[in-house]
């Protein structure tokens, strides 16, 4: 993690985060302003709460969120999908396992790793068809979820992001992917 006093410029510090892809964070910080440091503090210490810490009602709804529902909207709408088409969700890079070498946020990664071995479950149940089933990891975007210090805006990866869906068209099986195509370790 590194910080950044600017909250609208771009830096190097964010160029280093975008090509190491979630290995750096960066994070708000003007040290004139005692409350900055409070509040950096406490997003800090949330984000890392070890798992065996963080109570029970927070963990269900953390998974019922990120990992059931995206699944549950799937199953009710797959009939409507052709059995050459594509069914995708967006889970981070964040719910890699192997990219996972700074820890922190265990719950968000937890729930996002288990969508998408949902995801591998619903694929292989769907062998029999020719659908494409793509994770697509989209990076960090600037949204009220991502923030203003994302590297990413909505209108610049958008169309990145359907070029990599519409890619995996004809191509049976369950992908992993960035927002530029390539592989995301599982």
């Amino acid at each position: 993690m590194g910080t950044v006093r600017d909250t609208v410029a771009r830096t190097p510090l964010h160029d280093l985060a975008t090509r190491v892809d979630g290995r750096v964070t960066v994070e708000h910080l003007d040290i004139d302003k005692p409350d900055d440091l409070a509040l950096l503090h406490e997003r800090l210490a949330h984000e890392r709460t070890p798992i065996g810490a963080v109570p029970t009602a927070d963990f269900v709804e953390v998974m019922i969120t990120n990992a059931l529902r995206p699944r549950r909207v799937m199953e009710a709408l797959e009939d409507l999908v052709s059995p050459t088409g594509l069914i995708g969700a967006m889970p981070p890079g964040q719910g890699s396992i192997a990219n996972n070498t700074t820890a922190g946020r265990e719950v968000y990664r937890g729930s996002k790793a288990a969508l998408n071995m949902f995801m591998r479950s619903f694929a292989v149940r769907q062998a029999g068809t020719q659908r494409a089933f793509v994770l697509l990891a989209p990076g960090w975007i600037r949204t009220a979820l991502g923030g203003p210090e994302a590297p990413f805006t909505i209108e610049e990866s958008v169309p990145l992001l359907v070029d990599v869906l519409l890619s995996r068209l004809g191509t049976p099986g369950l992908a992993y992917l960035d927002r530029s195509g390539q592989s995301v370790p599982w």
